[in-house]
């Protein structure tokens, strides 16, 4: 009966476009009323996942990535990637991809990321007679990179309810996002050249020297955040907190795009987008309690051995269902509606989490850029005054590509693996 309650109720405000937290936390707390259990041990469960340090990263690590797109330090991350690699064939292309590599490993945010890049470089790229297509199509893929290489908010998440330790986990997306930007830039190089797209002039020695000096507080935030974690120097959320309080530093006082008087809204932006994940994770908690208490998990592993599925089927299996259900929820919601019900059933396959965490937050990466629902998608429409179609038309070949990646990724582990069992033991 209650299960029967909780999916009528789950799939009913859902096709209403009920906010996620409100389907999430109504639908489990019916089906908990029914089977008679008292809710204050459910607000209490609340409270006590919410009370944690991990979680508190989340909130800084927005505050840093909004702090750091309007303050200059991605205009100068853009500058100083442009001297290095804008002589190349697609030469904008390829700043936009190590400008945005960079910028992952400060902010933690595919959203945050694609806007940060794409309201200096789309601009630039249609002014070099760039199609636009290609141009936000180049930004929004490269842009995904903010949530697969560390810090990343997505992993975050994933440590929170698989119960894993969040170093291990940003370790395991660093060689996959260096793989993933390589390919990126491979065929960005070949299309731009079949497109004889014009070649940016090479630096001189001057400008060169100049442009990578104003850039070196900016390229300080990833040494501060991953040297000061893996340093043994400071907690996840310690250098989360650190990083927004660098960054709010330099764009007062270094690159001064900030002003003390922008400061406030700032932060009551950040502030807000960050609320909304803690309470999606909140009213998650109360589903996972019900998947819990409901046996659920339980009756999927029982189901899973039943079937003999290999792990290589099931991961398959999963791939498919994650693509799927990209295309309609957003990327937090839909690890938070997985996860309690798909990590139980990895150990009984021999499925490592660290590895299955890259494959999920792979599939997350194609879930910000497929339609309907695709955040990044209206990010870019907007930053380029590009119709959805445009954008879609632009991405494609870049979801192709991100999904040879996810296959690769998947079906050879030590991809992800290597650098957590080299750092930490296997």
């Amino acid at each position: 009966m209650a299960a029967a309650v909780f999916i009528l109720s789950f799939f009913g405000l859902l096709a209403l476009g009920t906010p996620i937290f409100v389907v999430l936390g109504f639908s489990a707390m019916a089906a908990l009323l029914i089977e008679g259990e008292p809710l204050i041990g459910m607000a209490q469960g609340i409270a006590d996942a919410l009370n944690s340090s991990t979680i508190m990263a989340i909130p800084f690590f927005v505050i840093a990535a909004t702090l750091m797109q309007e303050g200059g330090v991605s205009r100068s991350l853009i500058a100083a990637a442009s001297t290095w690699v804008r002589w190349a064939p697609g030469g904008l292309g390829l700043v936009c991809v190590a400008a945005t590599t960079v910028f992952a490993a400060i902010c933690g945010s595919s959203t945050a990321t694609a806007l940060a890049m794409g309201v200096v470089l789309i601009p630039a790229m249609l002014e070099r007679k760039y199609e636009r297509p290609f141009a936000v199509g180049v930004v929004g893929a490269s842009g995904t990179l903010g949530i697969l290489i560390p810090p990343s908010l997505a992993m975050i998440v994933f440590a929170i309810i698989a119960d894993e330790s969040v170093p291990r986990l940003f370790l395991a997306g660093v060689i996959p996002g260096l793989l993933q930007a390589t390919v990126f830039a491979i065929y960005i190089m070949i299309y731009t050249r079949r497109k004889n797209y014009p070649k940016e002039p090479p630096v001189s020695p001057s400008e060169f020297l100049r442009t990578n000096l104003r850039a070196l507080p900016a390229l300080s935030l990833p040494l501060i955040v991953l040297g000061g974690i893996y340093g043994g120097l400071t907690t996840v959320t310690e250098a989360a907190a650190l990083s927004a309080a660098v960054a709010l530093f330099l764009g007062l006082f270094f690159y001064r795009q900030t002003s003390f008087r922008d400061v406030i809204p700032q932060l009551a932006r950040s502030m807000g987008s960050a609320a909304t994940i803690m309470i999606i994770i909140g009213t998650a908690i109360v589903f996972g309690h019900w998947i819990t208490q409901a046996g659920v998990a339980a009756v999927m592993v029982q189901t899973v051995t039943d079937w003999n599925l290999a792990g290589w089927q099931f991961l398959l299996i999963v791939n498919v269902t994650l693509i799927i259900l990209g295309m309609f929820l957003e990327v937090i919601s839909l690890m938070l509606i997985t996860l309690p019900l798909l990590l139980p059933l990895l150990e009984p396959l021999g499925i490592d989490p660290i590895h299955f965490a890259v494959v999920v937050v792979i599939n997350m990466e194609l879930a910000v850029l497929t339609p309907p629902v695709g955040l990044n998608l209206y990010v870019l429409s907007s930053i380029s005054h590009a119709g959805i179609a445009e954008v879609v038309r632009g991405i494609s070949p870049f979801i192709f590509l991100l999904v040879g990646i996810l296959l690769v990724v998947t079906y050879v582990p030590e991809i992800s693996l290597y650098l957590p069992n080299l750092v930490y033991g296997g």
